[in-house]
């Protein structure tokens, strides 16, 4: 992308809002260093050498000294932004960074909107839009599994594999473009059992693309995990021991949990929500009923349930209450905790054999909360789920809405062209080409607009009014 002319000098504090040791002012546009030098008193910064700083003191306007600085110059386009840009490192009082900021206003610079030095960042041609997402990503994240994802989007490795299939995209339509250019001639540039296998590897690649969101989603986000069972199965028990807090209640009495309880914590680089639920069961208690409907719909929201089973306890009705919500949440993944071990060792082997005849190995752990037994195991097997085998600093995954939506919508117009290619001229449904060369140029626009390759002023105000002020 050209640089883009922006005439107007734009400042904000890019450090966090309050009181601090020091806060960074940033200031932008093609007057920045101009506008700076004009109240520093200290080396003149229109003389220096891009990417050093330099102590020095602030004047008001009205010669009022306001702080004792360090000025960071970046000359363009060697900056963030692509422009001259000044950062002042201040100290961190609230009344100097308002001071300051009100006296760069006095001199003609105006106080930057959300996000708009990184638009800056994209006009300029210095990242493209999905590393503009990545970058307010980057600021979001909250756990490891969140940062490698996102710096694997600012780094362009999202892009390039986008800007990879955009270009074959790109040459299937030219090809059909030239037999439309011909059409008189019947010449064929495109051989159409070529089209049909670079349709179908592009097609592969963007539904793999594609499914992969609902897995970053929960990754970027934090991965919800349901803790469910009968009453007094030891659920409660376990969302302390996977905390390590006594965030839950636990009783002898069955029914003790009647509400939702969650909490965060982050295990291996990855954002667990660990959510306990009321033990599922019929109650004539209206508190407890409702509390057992919420247990339901935290299921069915579920990335990863966790089903306690009561060892002690008679297996049988457990094993009813686990076969109903599996035949409701087949597709989830499902981890069971035979609990209690350490308290029937003489019967537990017996009891296990109950549940494998009937349910996957696998998916069975020993478990105790009281000794810890299976903790190891449990946890491997949440980071297996959570990362579906992956390593997030090698594939790609999808975490940003926009871009399944768009992922979404290059899918179908890429299943219309395959349909169409596959059609044969003597066929009642048959296609010509230039309806094919449509699907195909609409799923290029799809994925152009991933990277901002082709964009609209809209959908720039949507995406960077969602950053901070200062980035």
């Amino acid at each position: 992308m050209e640089q883009i002319e922006i005439r107007e000098t734009i400042a904000a504090v890019s450090t966090a809002p309050g009181t601090g040791g020091i806060a960074v002012i940033r200031v932008s546009g093609p007057n920045s260093i101009d506008i700076v030098d004009a109240a520093w008193k200290g080396v003149k910064l229109k003389t220096v050498n891009s990417h050093t700083a330099h102590l020095g003191k602030y004047f008001s306007i009205d010669g009022n000294l306001i702080d004792e600085a360090v000025a960071t110059v970046f000359i363009a386009p060697a900056s963030f932004t692509g422009e001259d840009v000044v950062e002042l490192s201040v100290h961190g009082s609230p009344w100097i960074q308002r001071e300051l900021l009100g006296d760069l206003v006095k001199r003609g610079v105006r106080i930057a909107n959300p996000g708009e030095f990184t638009q800056r960042a994209f006009l300029n041609g210095k990242i493209d839009l999905a590393q503009a997402e990545g970058v307010a990503d980057l600021i979001a994240c909250s756990s490891k599994a969140a940062h490698d994802l996102a710096i694997t989007q600012t780094k362009g490795a999202f892009s390039k594999e986008f800007n990879l299939l955009r270009e074959k995209l790109i040459e299937f339509a030219s090809l059909l473009e030239l037999e439309l250019d011909f059409s008189e001639e019947d010449v064929e540039f495109a051989d159409r059992s070529a089209l049909i296998s670079l349709c179908t590897k592009v097609l592969e690649k963007v539904d793999n693309l594609a499914s992969s969101y609902s897995r970053g989603a929960v990754l970027k986000n934090g991965i919800p995990v349901v803790i469910a069972g009968i009453p007094n199965a030891g659920k409660s028990s376990l969302l302390n021991l996977l905390l390590n807090d006594d965030k839950a209640i636990v009783t002898d009495i069955p029914g003790t949990t009647r509400d939702i309880i969650e909490d965060t914590v982050e295990i291996d680089g990855i954002l667990y929500r660990f959510i306990d639920t009321a033990g599922l069961r019929e109650t004539s208690d209206i508190v407890e009923g409702i509390g057992v409907d919420r247990a339901k719909e935290a299921l069915e929201k579920a990335f990863i349930i966790i089903w306690v089973i009561d060892s002690t306890s008679d297996l049988e009705p457990q094993y009813q209450s686990l076969l109903e919500v599996l035949s409701t949440n087949s597709t989830k993944n499902i981890i069971i905790l035979l609990n209690k071990s350490d308290l029937v060792e003489s019967t537990l082997q017996s009891s296990q054999q109950y549940l494998q005849d009937r349910i996957s190995q696998s998916s069975l752990i020993t478990f105790s909360t009281k000794s810890k037994t299976g903790l190891s195991e449990l946890l491997s097997k949440l980071n297996s789920f959570a990362t579906g085998g992956q390593n997030s600093e090698a594939d790609i995954i999808v975490t940003n809405a926009r871009h399944f939506e768009a992922l979404t919508n290059a899918s179908a117009a890429l299943r219309r062209a395959l349909t169409s290619l596959k059609s044969c001229p003597s066929d009642s449904n048959y296609i010509p080409s230039d309806l094919i060369a449509q699907d195909i140029r609409e799923a290029i626009a799809y994925l152009s607009a991933i990277t901002g390759s082709i964009t609209s002023t809209d959908l720039l105000h949507s995406i960077f009014s969602r950053f901070c002020i200062g980035k």
